[in-house]
């Protein structure tokens, strides 16, 4: 088996799971919302013939996981985990129903369905199966050292004053090499996403909220209150815990626009996905003093496919301006020697409604092309 601990997952699914769990808008229970998402293939890669039965055969093997005690405990002692929702946590395990996998040559179609409160812990695990078996049937192996090459880029970030995180777990290149990294860096780095290695180095866990959950109350309540909703649902939840707000879902400008005085001043700061990194700062520097805050009281955690180089050269325009942080990714987890997969899952429909996200980067929004027109009318956007 790939995965071997329900924790091997992103915290911001536990987060978003619980917000999802306990929420509740106008009359409608999120426990009761049905979603899909799909499997997107960036990269068009072509997957080996028997594929899709390796990949059945890792889902059907995920029901058999559960938290155990000491995992339970572990999720129980965040101060953010409701008892209850841990206690739910406990009896969960993975349903492969929800999964439906086929191949066509070399193209792979996944989709997974079922109800939002369950079905939102597959995306991360999910992708780090496909990434690491389809190295695994390729009989490929690191072709260097990586353990000293990531040495020298956390001592590197280190050194430059970069506070980062590991945000790896999706494309990893195996679940051993995303160990052994994390191993590398953990008295360097401010800690990582996976909630599995954060429990076994004490480590912090990092994460707060994906566009899933955008996407979905969109689709449920309209686009021009969609960042409003999530933004007051995830305070009356986590109540000034977790408090980085994600601005991409519908452009950065729409967000900003609807970022007001209240959750910019309740809010520690906003994390950057897509687009510019450079004019996402200033833009999100100007924001701040328009609501007469000082932009270095707060913060801007940067995550769109980062490198060191390119870390540092934010770090380097932030200073003094606004604060930073950065999750990387791939180029922790998968920079062995081999092309990482370009691949994600989005949610791609919310009790029976499409739903999209418009990316601040050109060519990379994602949902049905009639909807994304719909969308961008509704929220006054011109292309």
């Amino acid at each position: 088996m790939i995965i071997n601990s329900l924790l091997d997952n992103d915290l911001y699914k536990f987060c978003m799971g619980q917000c999802v769990f306990f929420g509740k808008y106008d009359g409608v229970s999120f426990q009761n919302v049905d979603v899909e998402y799909e499997f997107i293939n960036r990269g068009d890669t072509q997957f080996p013939d028997g594929f899709a039965r390796s990949l059945e055969d890792e889902i059907v093997g995920l029901h058999c996981l559960r938290l155990n005690s000491d995992e339970a405990d572990y999720l129980r002692n965040i101060r953010f985990m409701k008892r209850a929702y841990v206690d739910f946590l406990s009896s969960y395990s993975f349903d492969s129903s929800e999964v439906k996998v086929c191949q066509s040559g070399g193209d792979l179609k996944v989709t997974i369905s079922g109800p939002w409160y369950r079905t939102i812990f597959w995306e991360v695990p999910l992708m780090a199966i496909i990434s690491e078996l389809y190295y695994k049937i390729a009989g490929v192996s690191p072709k260097f050292d990586y353990i000293l090459k990531t040495k020298e880029k956390a001592f590197t970030l280190s050194n430059a004053g970069c506070k980062f995180s590991d945000f790896g777990t999706r494309r990893r290149f195996s679940m051993e090499v995303h160990d052994d990294i994390v191993d590398i860096f953990r008295y360097l780095a401010v800690g990582t996403s996976n909630v599995y290695l954060a429990k076994k180095y004490e480590m912090t866990p990092i994460g707060t909220m994906a566009h899933e959950m955008f996407m979905a109350i969109a689709a449920l309540f309209g686009y021009k209150r969609a960042n409003q909703i999530v933004l007051d649902l995830w305070n009356e939840e986590f109540n000034g815990d977790l408090g980085i707000a994600l601005s991409d879902t519908f452009t950065s400008d729409v967000f900003f626009e609807q970022f007001n005085m209240r959750n910019s001043k309740l809010f520690d700061g906003v994390r950057q996905d897509s687009g510019d990194p450079i004019q996402f700062a200033q833009k999100t520097i100007n924001h701040y003093q328009k609501m007469r805050i000082n932009p270095i009281s707060k913060t801007i955690i940067f995550s769109d496919s980062l490198d060191v180089n390119k870390a540092i050269q934010i770090a380097d325009f932030c200073k003094g301006k606004i604060q930073c942080a950065f999750g990387i990714g791939t180029h922790m987890t998968n920079d062995v020697g081999h092309k990482p997969l370009n691949m994600v899952i989005k949610m791609s429909k919310c009790n029976g409604k499409s739903t999209v996200k418009l990316s601040d980067t050109p060519g990379k929004h994602t949902g049905d092309p009639n909807e994304i027109v719909k969308c961008e009318q509704e929220l006054g956007i011109e292309e």
